[in-house]
């Protein structure tokens, strides 16, 4: 992880030197706000979210696209119902002909996971007991004087609440920077409660949006990420910096006013969404629906079997009849021209019958030259 702390060290640090120039280092500000280091983070999320932007795109776009199969999946799953291996390897060229991928929803989250636990290291790791390696990851330490780095983040404060405090950070050291604990729980609280809303109405509007999955796994899925999240972080909120509740609070903000705007860019097919209103006969949205119907029948004939084709035997094949239950001339030990029903006849007779009845086979096989002699 060096290099992740590392480098949002580097921006968060670029960030705070232009923002510094425009409020001079003042380390009360107005409102009691060091409002370089909060811009600061806020430069941070803006900076990932223009990395991300284009594959947020493209994670919406395989949603759409994976959201357009739904009808075809599900025809395949119930054409391929008990062949396993067959049903993935139809799935997977299905969904390389429609250039939709399933693990592109995960690839932004995958992403961020990195930089928020490395911001949440570098925030936190400053507090005026800490003496050692405060020049790490382009810090400038407490040999910098005043004006370095580490010191102003240490004596900078929100609201009168230091960044690197929490909700259960002990008074002892707030009253080394001139805060009470009454006041950064104050800020805590409001903060964290922020951050907690703003996380459930980013994960509703996607939902809302796209949709609840038909399949009931996806829906718990779905379910545990709006309802448990929000519940956890009602409990894991109080370790966190101030710092890291500012980050995570400004990065819903920014998630909902993007998902807003890609949303409705690329809004869900038009067949997947029942409450949809239609669109006006003539319009461009009504031709795009017109043509999303046509390639999903097309993929339905594809999808279908071909007339006359008979269907893929996926049970056992029936056992072959035993030497033991055939005759001479092929025919099965009790005379007849057909073989006795069901794999293994004859299996359970014991030894001493099978040669009885092989000498009775042979015999009415010897009669019968005779009468034709």
């Amino acid at each position: 992880m060096e290099w992740a702390y590392t480098g949002v060290s580097w921006v968060l640090l670029r960030w705070h030197d232009l923002w510094s120039n425009v409020f001079g280092g003042d380390d009360n500000g107005f409102l009691q706000s060091d409002w370089a280091w909060v811009l600061a983070i806020v430069g941070v999320v803006i900076t990932l979210r223009v990395i991300l932007f284009p594959l947020f795109v493209k994670q919406i776009q395989s949603q759409r696209a994976m959201q357009k199969l739904a009808p075809e999946i599900k025809a395949l799953q119930e054409r391929y119902k008990g062949d396993r291996e067959t049903l993935q390897k139809e799935m997977m060229e299905l969904y390389r002909k429609e250039k939709a991928n399933p693990l592109m929803g995960c690839l932004p989250i995958l992403i961020q996971m990195p930089v928020f636990l490395a911001l949440f290291h570098i925030l936190r790791r400053p507090d005026p007991e800490q003496t050692l390696n405060t020049d790490l990851y382009g810090w400038t330490g407490l040999a910098g004087g005043p004006a370095s780095d580490w010191n102003t983040y240490v004596h900078a404060k929100l609201f009168g609440a230091p960044f690197w405090s929490t909700f259960l950070t002990p008074a002892s050291q707030l009253d080394a920077v001139d805060s009470s604990s009454v006041n950064v729980k104050l800020v805590a609280g409001i903060l964290g409660a922020l951050m907690i809303l703003t996380t459930f109405l980013t994960t509703r509007q996607m939902i809302l949006k796209t949709g609840w999955n038909e399949d009931p796994n996806q829906r718990m899925i779905q379910k545990v990420m709006l309802y448990g999240i929000p519940v956890i972080m009602i409990f894991s909120a109080g370790a966190f910096p101030i710092g890291v509740v500012i980050y995570w609070t400004i990065n819903n903000l920014f998630s909902l006013a993007q998902q807003q705007y890609v949303l409705r860019k690329y809004p869900p097919p038009a067949q997947n969404n029942a409450n949809a209103k239609p669109p006006k006969p003539g319009s461009k949205a009504h031709e795009k629906m017109l043509e999303e119907q046509r390639e999903a029948e097309q993929r339905r004939k594809d999808l279908a079997p071909k007339p006359g084709k008979r269907p893929k035997q996926t049970g056992a094949a029936p056992a072959k009849p035993t030497v033991s239950d055939q005759g001479v001339n092929g025919s099965s030990v009790n005379g007849s021209g057909a073989a006795k029903s069901g794999p293994g006849a004859g299996k359970n007779l014991s030894r001493a019958e099978r040669i009885a009845r092989a000498k009775k086979v042979s015999g009415a096989q010897q009669a019968s030259k005779k009468k034709k002699g």
